[in-house]
Order: C-alpha cells, then sequence, then structure tokens
C-alpha cells in the first residue's frame, strides 16, 4: 500500500505538542481559499512511499507523528492502516483534516480512518477567520478535538478504549 508524499519533516514542533514527526500527504480536495499549502492539492504530487517506508523513518525518529498534507482522508484506508501502525509502535497520532468531525463520522470510510488517531485538528482553513494567536491551527473555526474513542467506537474491546485520550 503507497501513499503519495510531499515531505516528512523529523523534530517538528509546529503541527502538534512537542518533538514530532510531520507526515505530510498529497491530495485535497478542499481547496480552501488562501491555502498555505496549495502544492499539496494534486493528489498526484510528492514521492510514492509504502506504508513500510513511512514507518523507517517514524520508527528512526521515534517522536509522536501529525499527519498532514493536503487532506489525509483523501485516502482513508491507507491513513488508518499507517495511524495502526503508528500506534502500534507507542506513538500518539494527530491528524490534520479539512472535514469537520460531525462529517467523518457520517461517513464510514472515514470514520474507520479515526480509529488509532487521538488528536484531530478539523475543518476547513477559513481565510476570513485567520487568527495567527490560535496554536496549531489557522483559522477559529478549526477545532483541536481530543478524541473519545469508547463514544467513538462503542463497539470496541476495553483495551482499545482504554488506549484514547
Amino acid at each position: 500500500m503507497t501513499l503519495n508524499i510531499l515531505d516528512i519533516i523529523r523534530g517538528t514542533t509546529v503541527d502538534g505538542p512537542g518533538f514530532r514527526t510531520s507526515i505530510y500527504m498529497a491530495g485535497c480536495s478542499h481547496r480552501c481559499p488562501g491555502c498555505h499549502n496549495t502544492e499539496s492539492h494534486d493528489p498526484q504530487g510528492g514521492v510514492p512511499m509504502t506504508i513500510d517506508e513511512i514507518m523507517r523513518v517514524v520508527e528512526e525518529e521515534d517522536f509522536d507523528v501529525t499527519l498532514t498534507g493536503g487532506d489525509p482522508l483523501m485516502h482513508p484506508e491507507e491513513t488508518a492502516l499507517l495511524a495502526r501502525r503508528i500506534h502500534e509502535c507507542g506513538h500518539t497520532v494527530w491528524l490534520y483534516t479539512g472535514y469537520t468531525l460531525e462529517e467523518i463520522m457520517a461517513d464510514k470510510r472515514l470514520r474507520e480512518a479515526l480509529r488509532y488517531v487521538d488528536v484531530i485538528v478539523d475543518g476547513p482553513y477559513v481565510e476570513a477567520l485567520r487568527n495567527t494567536d490560535l496554536r496549531f491551527r489557522g483559522s477559529e473555526n478549526q477545532r483541536i478535538l481530543y478524541l473519545d474513542k469508547a463514544s467513538l467506537f462503542p463497539e470496541s474491546s476495553g483495551e482499545e478504549q482504554q488506549d484514547s485520550i
């Protein structure tokens, strides 16, 4: 399974708390006016990488991970597998998406991608709501949501429920 990766930033502190490995995925259909990363819109951009190749970088760096782009949920199955593998290594996963949590929960494919994600920063970037004082987000409509796995996935085992933040 491969993903087109625009960049992997090692040891960054701008895409979530602490030092992180940020993985920038290609592809975004939201095309928010004023987007700071328009080169990420093309799903054919970047370099194809297998999940194993991405995981080698994650394991090398040994930081928590942020999945961003583009929009990782443009590739929900691949994102779900990558997030699971990252979680299995003991790292937390933040995910940036232009979808709102409500939109994600209404779509089974997108919802499944959150099973191993700890935090999402949701919602499209809205240029009129830009606020440079916000931490880890660009516009006031975007939310930092710590996911409660017991609520999102009530069918999960107790072990997965304990794993949630």
